[in-house]
């Protein structure tokens, strides 16, 4: 009996679901294709039929005309219609008042058919015959296109407004959830697939074992939890995290946006927050995941509608789904949001999130873990591939950034033809993701390359001697993004908290560029305007936040709202008085003249070695590390040009330039040039003079 009961269920079940995956938008088309090949095929009918017909309606007069003299044949008598058939051809004046030739057939309205009529057709000897008024279908259908028309355009423009929801009558299932169910046939993400978040995995684990197998949890009481809200940066791996949750847990799971459920019409949200946990309760245990939480959980009141604002109603449905009086048993609500901070409390109150799971920026342990997880499906030359170090120089990127990194470098080497990605596409792919793209196709002159060349070996000799200060990674002078050059500092180990030296320190090296400028050419450039930006910002937080004034001691000022995981300032309220905030201003100015004061000596006291990376980096473009460590031990550098020994490049140089040369000479139109063992002689162009101040 159980069997029989049990295979009953899983028939229904099959039947639903054949159901639900039955193709309602295809059938529509299919529906809709042929009513329009029946209206056609209708259509063509009656103006076929109309057309072979060519009946003119004509006078009461001209009929007793044409049948005293004997021209009509025949007469079809529908009803009051009379439809009648000339013996030949007649010529017929139309209402308009135009001649029709050729007309062989007529019809006639009769006032009424008595005795008389009917004598009078005996008499001319008419052939005719009764019969019963038939519908005339064509003409039926042909008036009522319209407003069949009109009616499939207002369905077909409210199923676009919903988005084709619901299925079967989707137009008027506005308050169905649009939530998607996972299914085991559909591509599987595990926990294998997700690092750098360990913490967070152990987090959703228990979770899962709790609806694996509740009764280990039960018997000392425990009560599964209500809810896990899942916050951090953008690009952690939230959603990840939550579709490796569908492919851990053996249960129905359910996934949906925050703005799938407020629409347009009134009521809608409310409605769908209903369905969606009636859904899951009929499938309990399950999962429900709501992506981009803060769409429809932001905190009441904050809305112009106030209490009446549509996505309001929809946020008390669902307060009241996830606990209320009727409570979801074994319905566990997953959330995330990068904007915990605009959450309404009774959200995240215990009961409804029992637990917020911080999923935030990975540490070197974890980003290399996830370089192993993307780097399963690329084809890596793990030889010469270092992922320890690439992990050692992407510090405070997420797993978005590092999944990007790894496709780059992986687009490179098929850009250039190589068999796997080697470590100079994973440095490159780096570079392209932390500052941008070159742009090789940007010419800057001799004295702007200059320039550059002394900015950023200011910049890079100063955090070379500067205590505490991170290690310089890179330092080039190829145009990136909207920089002309720029300096890569890395850290050897991951920074949590910075100390007053570090910080004034790295005030100094920011500072190092614009000292440079003014020591070297006396004159000062729009480039050092990002560095004098991040110089300040960071001189405010000193004197406002960190309390490293000695003047204004350890203090903050003014309150600020800010977006937690997103970083960005919404505004700020001010709490003090205009004495002190001309303290704050006057502290600001001498903490960042300070740090340029800083610069100027350590620069003055290195000039030489200035000077020597300066000219490196105008010969070559770009040094690393190694390259600086021998400049400053006085060493050259033997290193390619872009890769080619020297010598090959100016083979390649004279090859190219005596073979364009001659094409000139033999051109008559061609501008001459003096030409000397293949080198032209030209005057070198003028170059800013470089000043060498001495201490």
């Amino acid at each position: 009996m159980g069997n029989n009961n049990h295979q009953k269920n899983s028939n229904k079940k099959n039947l639903d679901n054949q159901q639900e995956n039955f193709d309602w938008k295809k059938a529509g088309k299919t529906s809709l294709i042929w009513l329009i090949i029946i209206f056609g095929a209708v259509y063509i009918s009656g103006s076929l039929t109309e057309t072979s017909k060519k009946e003119i309606e004509i006078e009461y007069t001209e009929y007793k005309k044409y049948l005293i003299n004997g021209d009509i044949q025949k007469a079809v008598i529908m009803g009051e219609i009379l439809y009648g058939e000339f013996k030949l051809p007649q010529t017929l004046n139309s209402s308009s008042g135009t001649q029709l030739k050729n007309i062989s057939q007529f019809k006639l309205t009769l006032p009424f058919i008595d005795r008389q009529i009917i004598e009078e057709w005996d008499a001319a000897g008419l052939d005719y015959t009764f019969k019963e008024k038939t519908i005339d279908w064509t003409g039926y259908l042909l008036n009522m296109l319209p407003w069949i028309l009109l009616i499939g355009f207002w369905f077909f423009m409210i199923r676009r407004m919903q988005g084709g929801a619901g299925g079967v009558g989707g137009i008027f299932k506005f308050g169905k959830s649009k939530a998607s169910l996972w299914t085991s046939d559909q591509p599987r993400v595990t926990f294998k697939n997700v690092a750098g978040c360990e913490e967070a995995k152990e987090e959703l684990k228990e979770v899962i074992d709790f609806l694996k197998n509740p009764k280990r949890f039960q018997r000392l009481g425990a009560k599964v939890p209500k809810g896990a809200l899942l916050v951090g940066p953008p690009g952690t791996g939230k959603t990840l995290l939550a579709r490796a949750v569908a492919g851990e847990a053996a249960v129905p799971f359910y996934s949906l946006s925050g703005a799938d459920f407020v629409e347009m019409f009134v009521g809608v949200g409310a409605s769908r927050v209903r369905d969606l946990f009636d859904q899951a309760k009929k499938s309990s245990p399950c999962i429900v995941f709501i992506d981009e939480m803060d769409a429809v959980g932001r905190q009441r009141g904050a809305g112009i509608g106030g209490g009446h604002d549509e996505r309001e109603q929809t946020l008390n449905a669902l307060l009241v789904e996830m606990d209320g009086f009727d409570n979801s048993q074994n319905v566990i609500v997953i959330a995330a949001t990068n904007r915990p901070d605009v959450l309404d409390p009774a959200l995240l109150r215990p009961g409804r999130f029992d637990r917020q799971i911080v999923v935030d920026v990975p540490d070197i342990k974890g980003r290399l873990g996830i370089l192993k997880v993307h780097t399963k499906n690329v084809v890596v030359n793990h030889r010469k591939v270092q992922l320890e170090a690439i992990a050692k120089g992407t510090p405070g990127m997420v797993g978005a950034d590092i999944a990007n990194i790894v496709n780059e470098a992986a687009l490179l080497a098929a850009r250039k033809r190589k068999k796997s990605i080697d470590m100079d596409d994973f440095e490159e792919a780096k570079d392209k993701v932390m500052m941008g793209v070159q742009r090789k196709s940007m010419i800057l002159s001799e004295d702007e390359k200059q320039v550059t060349a002394y900015h950023e070996a200011g910049h890079a000799l100063v955090a070379i001697k500067t205590k505490g200060a991170d290690p310089v990674h890179k330092v080039t002078i190829i145009p990136r993004g909207r920089a002309l050059g720029v300096t890569m500092q890395l850290p050897m180990d991951e920074k949590h908290g910075y100390t007053r030296d570090y910080v004034e320190g790295r005030l100094a090296i920011l500072m190092g560029g614009r000292s440079a400028e003014m020591l070297i050419f006396n004159e000062m450039t729009t480039g050092a305007g990002n560095d004098i930006e991040q110089a300040t910002q960071i001189a405010r937080k000193m004197v406002t936040e960190w309390g490293m004034s000695d003047l204004l001691g350890p203090m903050t000022f003014g309150k600020k709202n800010e977006e937690v995981f997103l970083g960005r300032e919404i505004q700020s309220h001010r709490d003090y008085s205009e004495v002190t905030a001309r303290m704050i201003d006057e502290e600001i100015s001498r903490i960042v003249r300070d740090s340029q004061r800083l610069a100027d000596e350590i620069l003055r006291k290195n000039m030489e070695t200035l000077h020597n990376i300066a000219k490196e980096l105008l010969k070559y473009e770009t040094i690393d590390s190694k390259d600086i460590e021998k400049i400053i031990k006085g060493e050259k550098l033997t290193r390619p040009l872009n890769g080619v020994s020297r010598k090959v490049r100016q083979k390649r140089y004279k090859r190219r330039y005596t073979k364009k040369q001659v094409q000139n000479d033999t051109s008559k139109n061609s501008s001459r040039k003096n030409v000397q063992n293949g080198r032209t002689q030209a005057k070198p162009p003028n170059k800013r003079k470089v000043v060498d101040i001495k201490s």
